[in-house]
């Protein structure tokens, strides 16, 4: 009797324990499933695994390209942009100006035209060559890897871009230019392909940042 009143508390433990596992799985299910950030989050949610240690090694590799002068030129923290491979600021001194595009008389596509410009060193071209707006300046000069990913992923900060513009940004057409500067100049320190694999990682795996 004692033997069958023992199996019969057993299989009743067993059954809570299943309840238990069962209602707290359910549980954090339901907690990820009104957590969404985006809609594209949630089209793509088998995508999206966060991994605190991926997403920082990934970043590694972005904040490398970011800080380059092909990135970074563009970038400053004040209203000058800068030159060349060691930023020194623009031997013309534009300004940024309230919309980035230059300010009067000296707009950036007066000297940067569609297309890059012939011989060495000369200005590299873009129809939309400019800097970030006044109100979202967007500076990257100065910035650590920590204070750098916070800004990137801060809609008040990135130009209103949430998980899905921010993954396809990798793709803008003056981030590319980037790998197409011209004769003369050197390339980020890798190519568009290993920079936007490691940007898409960071963001999917979390976007974590770097320790400060």
């Amino acid at each position: 009797m004692l033997k069958k009143n023992n199996i019969i508390l057993y299989s009743f433990i067993v059954s809570l324990s299943a309840l238990s596992f069962y209602l707290a799985k359910d549980k954090t299910y339901k907690a990820i499933s009104t957590t969404k950030v985006t809609d594209f989050e949630a089209e793509h949610q088998d995508a999206f695994v966060k991994d605190s240690v991926a997403s920082v090694k990934a970043f590694q590799k972005v904040y490398k390209v970011l800080m380059s002068p092909r990135c970074l030129n563009c970038h400053p923290s004040g209203d000058v942009p800068l030159q060349g491979d060691d930023s020194h600021i623009h031997a013309m001194l534009p300004k940024r100006g309230a919309d980035g595009k230059g300010l009067y008389a000296m707009k950036c596509t007066n000297c940067h035209q569609p297309n890059n410009s012939e011989g060495v060193h000369t200005p590299p071209g873009h129809e939309n060559w400019h800097l970030p707006p006044a109100d979202m300046k967007m500076v990257f000069q100065g910035r650590t890897a920590h204070q750098l990913a916070k800004q990137l992923i801060d809609p008040k900060q990135n130009g209103n871009k949430d998980i899905k513009k921010l993954i396809e940004h990798a793709d803008d057409g003056l981030v590319m230019k980037g790998w197409d500067m011209g004769e003369g100049r050197t390339k980020p320190p890798m190519s568009h392909a290993e920079f936007k694999e490691a940007w898409i990682t960071w963001m999917k795996t979390g976007a974590y940042a770097p320790k400060p």
